[in-house]
């Protein structure tokens, strides 16, 4: 079955960068939604050095996981955690040995009000509108958010605000559209430069959640194409990590 039939029963986004063609060699990246602003320039500056071009397909890390699962061709998975690539690596659909931690995301509640939240107390005293999480079955950050008011004894008390967003781009849209008038959302996200979000936030100690570490993963349909092996090498490279880094994220401390 060819790719396009594939992506058109798979993936809802689709996102192609650069020209259709001219291209020495093609790579189907699927990435979670915290990271697909700085993929974007990262593949930009990627296409420039390889002249090689990455389509990149955006989701939630559960519905990329299920996707690749059941044959969807993507060469290469980047998700926000580590299960589900490690998973797909016992199930032969990741290539073992492939898989590192490309990113440690940084989680922050947000608001448009920049009076709105000094800290925590702004989630201990609402009594009134939306908390927008992305979804924690399918989202790290969503998984991560839930940690976080079961840490503050507050999951239950908060139940009625609660708005939950498919992925953490749709939890951010909530938020920066006042259809929720706060929300845990990625630190990539308020800190992208094309958006310059101002507002009021608190970046939650990394200490209240389990880490959000993003791990990248050769995926079966890639294990012939040069392009996506040379494309994860590129990933690890200084100009990648730089580009990573503007957005807010962190690395593993090397041991």
């Amino acid at each position: 079955m060819k790719k396009n039939r594939w992506l058109s029963m798979w993936i809802a986004v689709l996102i192609l960068i650069g020209p259709a063609t001219g291209w020495s060699g093609e790579v189907y990246v699927a990435v979670a939604s915290n990271f697909l602003s700085p993929l974007k320039k990262i593949s930009e500056r990627y296409a420039h050095d390889t002249g090689n071009e990455l389509i990149l397909i955006s989701g939630s890390t559960g519905k990329l996981y299920a996707q690749a699962r059941n044959g969807a061709p993507f060469d290469v998975l980047l998700a926000a955690d580590v299960k589900s690539p490690t998973l797909l690596e016992k199930q032969g659909t990741g290539i073992a040995g492939t898989r590192f931690t490309y990113a440690v995301g940084v989680l922050v509640l947000w608001s448009l009000d920049p009076e709105k939240i000094q800290g925590v107390d702004a989630l201990r005293n609402m009594t009134k509108g939306k908390l927008a999480i992305a979804n924690p079955k399918t989202a790290p950050y969503g998984k991560a958010a839930k940690e976080i008011m079961l840490q503050l004894g507050l999951w239950k008390k908060l139940q009625p605000f609660l708005v939950r967003g498919e992925n953490i781009a749709q939890t951010l849209q909530f938020v920066a559209t006042g259809n929720a008038e706060l929300g845990f959302v990625a630190k990539s996200q308020v800190e992208d430069p094309r958006f310059q979000f101002k507002g009021s936030s608190w970046v939650v100690p990394a200490n209240m959640h389990d880490p959000v570490n993003q791990q990248a993963i050769l995926l079966k349909p890639g294990l012939d194409n040069s392009a996506a092996k040379q494309f994860l090498e590129y990933l690890r490279g200084p100009a990648s990590k730089k580009i990573i880094r503007s957005y807010g994220y962190h690395f593993l401390e090397k041991k």
